[in-house]
């Protein structure tokens, strides 16, 4: 009895001695320390991979920022040269070839007009008016022309791009694609990028030209992108399907707002044709009563100042229609 008496007691100390060294550090508290230790190291990690992260993200905002401002001052306002702007009405007319276009233009309107009223005074005018007025109107008539054209079809370029991305193909094979098959004045612009491109330049500076030949802000906000991508990574067809809608959605309003102006557009041009209406039915049945305008100083100077009081009223009616988007 006592033997075994000897070997329970040995066993009991032995059992407390074992429940005192596993709950050693629980009840001196070393474990609660080594708990907040890993809790703060974990703490710290994934704060020092959130301190990552927002850097990388302001980085990469710093990057955006920068190539945005470098579009801007490149952009920015900046006196058109005489070939920049036949380039973009897409003439291939030289300087000399222009000049010589407007003498011969200033020579014809002012013999017509002297030959018409046996004036030198207007035959001055007509050669002024046809040698500054005539050729300046063509080439602004038929820019203006060309970057509608282009307007109207570059989102079509656009989505060709979109789904040649998603499809797995180069930004480059998606270009030249559209430089061969899309309509004019897009296929154009496309071969000139490149072209760029093949002669050397990067794909940013190469889509950087083409807003200073199509001066417009859906050709800016697509060199925007393609720089910003080319400079900072994303998802480009991503970016592009979103520029894609905005062009879209603004030429719907355009298309909107051209149709809630066109009865004020069909006034404006009632109104601006009623005297040339009146006075040429007045005339076909009272010419003496008419001839006086022309003839008499006096009715010459009513018809300049009527002139020039219904010119104030066109360009004022046509700024009240017109609207930018």
């Amino acid at each position: 009895m006592e033997s075994n008496q000897i070997i329970l007691l040995a066993l009991a100390a032995l059992a407390i001695v074992a429940v005192a060294f596993v709950m050693k550090p629980y009840l001196t508290g070393s474990i609660r320390g080594e708990q907040r230790q890993a809790a703060l190291i974990r703490g710290t990690g994934r704060k020092a991979q959130a301190n990552d992260r927002s850097q990388e993200l302001a980085t990469r905002r710093r990057q955006i920022a920068d190539s945005i401002k470098d579009l801007e001052n490149k952009g920015g306002k900046k006196r058109i040269s005489l070939e920049t702007r036949m380039a973009q009405a897409g003439l291939t007319w030289t300087r000399s070839k222009y000049y010589t276009i407007s003498i011969v233009a200033g020579l014809v309107a002012g013999f017509l007009m002297f030959i018409l009223t046996y004036n030198p005074i207007y035959g001055i005018s007509g050669l002024a008016i046809g040698g500054f007025g005539f050729p300046n109107w063509l080439v602004s008539f038929k820019r203006k022309r060309r970057i509608k054209k282009f307007i109207n079809e570059f989102p079509n370029a656009v989505d060709v791009i979109i789904r040649g991305i998603k499809a797995g193909l180069p930004l480059g094979d998606c270009l030249r694609i559209i430089a061969s098959e899309a309509e004019e004045p897009v296929r154009t612009e496309f071969r000139r990028i490149v072209e760029a491109q093949t002669l050397g330049l990067t794909m940013s500076e190469a889509v950087e030209r083409l807003p200073e030949s199509i001066p417009t802000a859906e050709a800016n906000f697509f060199s925007i992108v393609i720089s910003i991508q080319q400079k900072a990574g994303g998802n480009l067809s991503e970016a592009l399907g979103n520029l894609s809608r905005v062009l879209r959605d603004r030429k719907k309003m355009e298309m909107k707002i051209q149709a809630m102006s066109s009865e004020a557009k069909a006034s404006a041009g009632i109104i601006g044709s009623l005297p040339f209406i009146v006075s040429g039915m007045v005339y076909l049945s009272s010419p003496r009563y008419m001839e006086i305008l022309w003839l008499a100083p006096s009715g010459r100077m009513v018809m300049a100042v009527s002139g020039f009081w219904m010119f104030i009223g066109v360009m004022s009616m046509r700024k009240m229609i017109s609207f930018d988007i």
